[in-house]
């Protein structure tokens, strides 16, 4: 039981949500361009004015590890860092994936209450939460509906034959912001769905932040770094050759 603040700024998404005993009290969010820096930690001050709350009255500080952005997680976590050193508090790291793809398994268990087991096409369902690794590559993973890691945290570059032994057993929905870009090369093979608008939220990770406290699975906050997956490649300016 716990009063955790929640911070996910690895994709677009900065959003920041504050749970007590494992339900949301209050959420701060948009989806835009990368705008994390400015808005980070307005939203932290805001949520705590939502729940008339002072930040030295949380239990914990959880964050969205990534893999995504490389700016976006850089700053999500060294926020984290920074209010976990100020505040004497622990600090629990959250898979991204993990926490997008146990959101959507959450809710086909509610759209499907009392009939869920009667549907044979969802009983080898799995969820592939997706990130935009920029080309044609991903940051992606599988689960099953009862949050069971089937394939690990990996970048892929997307073709036809990318989950094909999957897909001989399974049906696979696909969502998240690197799941449009692959929708023309996958959605024309069997078993395949696509679940749209869909992104990191601060109020996903509420229910495993929780658990991770109850656990008391907390990170190193001194040498904790996000879990980039892959090395920083800086982008050309413009007009640069």
């Amino acid at each position: 039981m716990a009063l955790i603040l929640n911070l996910e700024t690895a994709t677009t998404v900065c959003s920041v949500s504050l749970a007590k005993d494992g339900e949301l009290i209050a959420l701060k969010e948009i989806n835009g361009d990368y705008s994390h820096a400015e808005n980070l930690t307005l939203f932290i001050e805001d949520v705590f004015k939502q729940a008339g709350l002072k930040p030295n009255s949380i239990d914990a500080v959880a964050v969205s590890k990534g893999p995504g952005s490389y700016t976006g997680l850089r700053i999500g976590v060294s926020t984290a860092k920074g209010l976990c050193y100020s505040l004497d508090k622990p600090l629990i790291a959250i898979n991204t994936l993990e926490h997008t793809a146990h959101a959507v398994a959450k809710e086909m268990k509610r759209e499907y209450t009392g009939r869920l087991s009667e549907i044979p096409s969802l009983n080898n369902a799995l969820l592939c939460p997706m990130i935009d690794a920029r080309r044609m590559e991903v940051y992606c993973a599988l689960f099953d509906r009862n949050n069971k890691c089937i394939m690990p945290t990996k970048a892929l570059i997307i073709d036809g034959n990318s989950f094909s032994d999957y897909l001989k057993e399974n049906k696979i929905f696909f969502f998240g912001d690197g799941s449009d870009k692959c929708y023309n090369i996958l959605s024309e093979l069997d078993n395949v769905f696509f679940f749209k608008d869909i992104v990191p939220s601060a109020e996903n990770m509420i229910p495993l932040s929780e658990e991770a406290f109850n656990k008391k699975q907390f990170e190193d906050v001194a040498y904790f770094e996000p879990f980039y997956l892959k090395d920083f490649v800086a982008g050309k300016k413009k007009g640069e050759k």
